[in-house]
């Protein structure tokens, strides 16, 4: 009796022994199909080659229907074995061949382009799955693309911003046959060290990104519409190196404290008639909500862009503008949120963006006084 037990125990664990092997085997033949580096795919454990799995078959779902469904301008770009190439109305195959010196272009242009922006790409899915990174995005947030595509994007951004991100992400069918646009601020976890090496999440700080894109793709079922978003993180260094900028200090009610003389250059206005008035002085009437969100964003992020707003010139007219904020702290500690220091002023880089439109068109009594 003892020995009939012990014969199917054996052929039990044999049975579970060759479940194990041919699984494994599933795996690696699973995971030598996804277009990744040799080096990377003998590293995958079997949740992340479902994880890149899924978001390869999602991602090639959306560039097929894309391309089936576009009736206009052909795609820009599309994302091809983990990198984004340019043009072709339809997504290219994988085996190489004579294709290889055109995918290195691409590659290299696209490596040009994310360089030029300085942020880096991601496709959301409707429900905030990240379908589809760049491979600079460990840049920014210390983790790789590879360690990134598949997860939900609610695992790294900060609580507060959740609902915000939700009310972007949602797309009507109206909305992504139309390509509507989106442009938020939100706060996501970024882990990279002095050196380059990732950190623990669990002591990340947060970083800011400047989030700008369109929906992409519209069929009957609504899990293969998408976000196609840039992500640039705040401040932008760039907009500094401009002739047509000006710098600006206010209080936290957006009132000037200090500008430069450039603004003089540029509106019109003096520095000194300038101290005290508030921003929404000078803003045009119909983008004076568009400044309050943005005035909410920075209030709670401590960064953010405005977008385009039109700005009143002295004497009459307006010039289109777009201006990068930040909050400065203080050295006081914050008596209502232990850890932090409070704020000190709002600094505002303004990028001048057009000539003065409409400049015989008053439209504040301010402008009058400098006819």
């Amino acid at each position: 009796m003892t020995g009939d037990k012990e014969k199917k125990r054996a052929i039990s664990r044999e049975a579970a022994r060759r479940r194990r092997r041919v699984e494994s085997e599933v795996f690696e033949d699973l995971s030598r199909l996804l277009p990744l580096q040799p080096a990377v795919q003998a590293h995958l454990d079997k949740p992340s080659v479902i994880r890149l799995t899924l978001s390869y078959i999602r991602m090639h779902t959306v560039l097929k229907v894309s391309g089936e469904t576009r009736t206009k301008a052909p795609v820009s770009q599309v994302a091809k074995c983990g990198q984004v190439v340019g043009g072709g109305d339809e997504p290219r195959s994988c085996d190489g061949g004579r294709e290889e010196v055109e995918d290195a272009e691409a590659s290299e242009e696209t490596d040009l382009y994310l360089r030029i922006l300085e942020g880096f790409l991601i496709v959301l899915s409707s429900g905030g799955d990240m379908i589809y990174l760049s491979d600079n995005v460990s840049k920014y947030m210390g983790l790789t693309q590879n360690e990134l595509i598949g997860h939900n994007i609610f695992e790294f951004t900060h609580p507060c911003d959740h609902d915000e991100i939700r009310n972007n992400i949602r797309l009507t069918a109206e909305e992504v046959l139309w390509g509507a646009k989106r442009d938020f601020v939100m706060r996501i976890k970024s882990a990279p060290t002095y050196r380059g090496r990732s950190a623990s999440l669990k002591s990340a700080t947060w970083k800011v990104l400047h989030c700008r894109g369109r929906a992409k793709v519209c069929v009957a079922s609504s899990s293969v519409s998408c976000l196609l978003l840039t992500c640039q993180p705040l401040p932008l260094s760039h907009t500094l190196l401009s002739t047509h900028t000006f710098t600006s200090q206010h209080s936290m009610d957006m009132r000037f404290t200090h500008s430069d003389h450039r603004i003089t250059l540029l509106l019109g206005y003096s520095t000194e008639e300038l101290l005290g008035r508030s921003i929404y002085d000078l803003c045009h009437t119909l983008d004076v909500n568009h400044l309050a969100k943005n005035h909410l964003n920075l209030c709670f992020k401590s960064q953010s862009v405005s977008g385009q707003y039109r700005m009143l010139v002295s004497g009459g007219g307006y010039v289109w503008v777009e201006t990068h904020s930040a909050v400065i702290p203080s050295v006081r500690p914050c008596k209502s949120r232990p850890g932090a220091h409070q704020p000190l002023c709002i600094l505002c880089v303004t990028y001048v963006l057009s000539g003065v439109e409409e400049p015989s068109l008053q439209l504040s009594v301010d402008q009058m006084g400098h006819v």
